[in-house]
């Protein structure tokens, strides 16, 4: 065991501080012999009901608690400022930041040997390990789980990528309010996040190819009773962490991310992986940029049959085997050294657990369901730090193409035109869509995957490229670029396309390029004037002046490292 436990600095004072600080949590009927030493492990907890898909993390922190008493530690529950993708307006990505820092100085601020971060819906995985590789205590992350398969008139249908085939079906006349409102109830039928490979299960993914949970962990649905097991167990591998001093920062080790990145390629996860992965290296001190992505993950093969990219769903995956299969399967692609929660590699946490029990769902390395499944990074003069696209997710035919734009300069002016019969577009049309980057929404939404024009829906088109600064959910599918960089609202070369600049994309040359002279451009760059800010007072105006580009994780500047865990300086 560590020879000193922070929790000692607050707890273990003979003075007249150590009687305030325990004095004040004996009101909570808590004896004498819980504040005798023991590791005191926080239960970061983001549950919340305008969090659909964490609603139901009270039972989870219960299970974790029983679990840290077992192992003779001291359990104790702390909320954070949670972050619902369906409600929170106008993006959770917006306060992922803020939620960071709520979660860093929460833990860094209280008697915490050990932290356990109850996680689900997109933002609270990264902005909880984002908060808690800032101090760099030993740390462990539960899932909270997907929900179960959706099932509507005997099809399966999964959340999120089912609401944009809904949302084009109404348009084209082939589904009716009330088949929507039904199908809505068929496709959320239980608690849990989406259970598609959206952005919700690819951060739950992520965080075990990590190594910040125990194995297993990322697929068991959240209605399953293995869920609250695993919780358990947490609960008691914590207070083991705490004792070993097995802290954060040895496992998201430069090898961890690398491993993760393949990993998310193979089950086809979402392009906002990428962004947050980028802040969380930020965080822990670790160098990696957006080529990484593309150059370890774009040619790995996608292992995984789910939506978006696929045709079933997390329940299927963790009836197959869950990612233990994934990692036996990559396993001539990852780092096997590399230390995770359990004291354990990877290749050891798995041993005897690697039967994959439907190759319909899981497929072997050598027979993929696609051969390249990464993300790719593309370049030019339309982004010259980068723009990224998810091809498992887009249309083969689009990979190269050369098309008209057709501009859209805000999202209010999208939303106005899109379904106006003279809207001058065709399915060879390119959409562009300005002022939705971290800046220029604020916050970097997820309308990056554009609906088509009803017009062209109607004509039986389901695809077209589409290009913008902001962000698609990981549910969506489509031909869009994302991420562009730098963003419109700072000047970036997408806020200089105009109506009937032609834009040429080619994937397999990593190319992004507005047919559009220097000259040209340089002109309208001296005509172009920056967009007033959205916010000129509190977090949102301080974000607006802080925040780094998408390439760079769009964490505030200042957030950058870690201060550690050392508070030197009592409150009385």
């Amino acid at each position: 065991m560590s020879t000193h436990l922070r929790s000692h600095d607050w707890f273990g004072k003979k003075n007249k501080d150590g009687i305030i600080y325990r004095s004040w949590m004996k009101n909570q009927g808590m004896p004498t012999d819980m504040f005798d030493g023991r590791p005191v492990i926080g239960i970061c907890n983001t549950f919340s009901e305008l969090t659909p898909c964490n609603a139901h993390f009270r039972d989870h922190a219960e299970a974790v608690k029983r679990g840290v008493l077992e192992a003779g530690g001291f359990p104790l529950e702390f909320p954070i400022m949670s972050l619902g993708e369906t409600l929170l307006k106008p993006t959770a990505m917006l306060f992922r930041n803020l939620a960071a820092m709520d979660a860093e100085e929460s833990i860094r601020g209280n008697p915490i040997d050990g932290v356990v971060l109850l996680t689900g819906c997109d933002k609270t995985t990264p902005s909880t390990v984002m908060g808690a590789a800032s101090v760099g205590l030993p740390t462990i992350v539960v899932p909270g789980g997907p929900m179960l398969n959706g099932r509507y008139k005997g099809q399966t249908i999964g959340s999120g990528t089912h609401v944009w085939k809904f949302d084009e079906d109404m348009k084209t006349g082939k589904m009716s309010q009330e088949e929507v409102e039904y199908a809505e109830s068929c496709m959320s039928r239980s608690i849990g996040h989406c259970m598609t490979m959206g952005t919700a299960s690819t951060m739950a993914v992520m965080v075990e190819s990590l190594g910040l949970t125990l194995s297993g962990a990322s697929a068991i649905p959240a209605a399953d009773s293995r869920k609250k097991v695993m919780a358990q167990l947490s609960g008691r591998r914590i207070v083991e962490m705490v004792k070993e001093n097995l802290t954060i920062d040895k496992i998201l080790t430069r090898e961890a991310f690398e491993n993760s990145i393949k990993v998310n390629a193979a089950v086809g996860g979402s392009s906002n992986f990428i962004i947050h992965l980028t802040a969380i290296a930020g965080r822990i001190g670790v160098e990696l940029n957006l080529e990484d992505f593309d150059t370890l993950g774009s040619k790995i093969p996608l292992l995984l049959n789910l939506m978006p990219s696929g045709s079933y769903l997390m329940e299927d995956f963790y009836y197959a085997g869950g990612l233990p299969v994934i990692l036996n399967e990559l396993k001539k692609e990852l780092h096997q050294n590399v230390i995770t929660v359990t004291g354990k590699n990877h290749h050891e946490n798995i041993a005897g657990n690697t039967e994959c029990y439907n190759e319909d769902v899981i497929a072997k390395y050598e027979a993929p369901i696609k051969p390249e499944a990464g993300c790719v990074v593309v370049k030019g003069n339309l982004a010259t730090n980068g723009a990224v696209i998810k091809p498992s997710a887009a249309t083969p035919a689009l990979m190269k193409h050369t098309g008209r734009a057709v501009v859209f300069e805000s999202i209010e002016d999208y939303n106005a035109r899109i379904d106006d019969p003279e809207l001058d577009i065709d399915e060879t049309c390119v959409m562009v869509l300005k002022y939705v980057g971290p800046v220029g929404y604020p916050g970097m939404p997820e309308v990056g995957n554009m609906a088509l024009p009803k017009k062209i829906l109607e004509k039986g088109i389901k695809d077209m490229v589409r290009i913008s600064d902001g962000r698609m959910s990981g549910t969506a599918y489509g031909t869009a670029v994302l991420h562009v960089s730098p963003e419109s609202a700072i000047g970036g070369a997408l806020a200089l396309v105009q109506n009937g600049d032609m834009i040429e994309l080619d994937v397999e040359k990593r190319l992004l390029q507005l047919h559009v002279s220097d000259e040209e451009l340089a002109i309208r760059k001296e005509a172009w004037l920056a967009p007033k800010p959205a916010a000129t007072r509190g977090y949102v105006s301080m974000y607006i002046k802080h925040v780094m580009g998408a390439d760079k994780g769009a964490d505030l500047d200042f957030l950058q490292g870690s201060s550690g865990s050392v508070v030197t300086r009592d409150s009385h």
